[in-house]
């Protein structure tokens, strides 16, 4: 549990730490993709809240696509560049869903495949997206890109650690637990 919770005050000084889109981008996985599950882990451990159920797992999947999608609309990203104050919050907001969904998927892993299968598939997306734009996308982060790199390069090399990180974890949960499903299953 302490190891989730230094790994999410890590992730969020990446995000400060002036590294253009590539560290932003590195920051927000490491929020999603890496302290989240360690800390969900964690907490089924522990049974956290009287072991809760953890909620429905497609449904945590499709909270997490929203803020996800929505933090990365230009205008928002916007606003986060411009107020630290909202940059913590979009943080805060992904580690959050993330740790609920992973919770929500170790609770009920049946559902938890599907659910972070299909996080897997739009983290993908977002970061080819990203990554594929013509043009830089966030006016903030041209202005600021990662040493060394041009703002488009930043861009893709940014949206490449979304495509990765993003999509290999989910993907990588998702079939670890049907792994155990079926082991399970097999041993029945």
């Amino acid at each position: 549990m302490i190891v989730g919770v230094l790994l999410a005050l890590a992730t969020t000084a990446l995000a400060f730490a002036g590294l253009g889109m590539t560290g932003h981008m590195a920051a927000h996985m490491g929020a999603v993709a890496v302290a989240a599950p360690v800390l969900a882990f964690g907490l089924a451990k522990r049974r956290v809240g009287g072991g809760g159920s953890g909620g429905a797992p497609l449904g945590w999947a499709m909270v997490e696509f929203v803020v996800v999608w929505a933090w990365h609309a230009p205008a928002v990203r916007a606003l986060a560049d411009a107020h630290m104050a909202v940059a913590l919050v979009e943080q805060a907001m992904f580690l959050g869903v993330g740790i609920a969904l992973w919770r929500a998927a170790l609770a009920h892993p049946a559902a938890g495949v599907a659910a972070l299968l299909l996080t897997s598939m739009h983290m993908t997306l977002l970061g080819a997206l990203i990554g594929l734009a013509p043009r830089p996308l966030y006016a903030m982060m041209a202005m600021h890109p990662a040493p060394g790199l041009d703002a488009l390069a930043d861009q893709q090399l940014g949206g490449v650690v979304m495509l990765v990180a993003g999509g290999a974890a989910y993907c990588l949960g998702g079939l670890a637990l049907l792994g155990t499903l079926l082991k399970e299953r097999a041993a029945a």
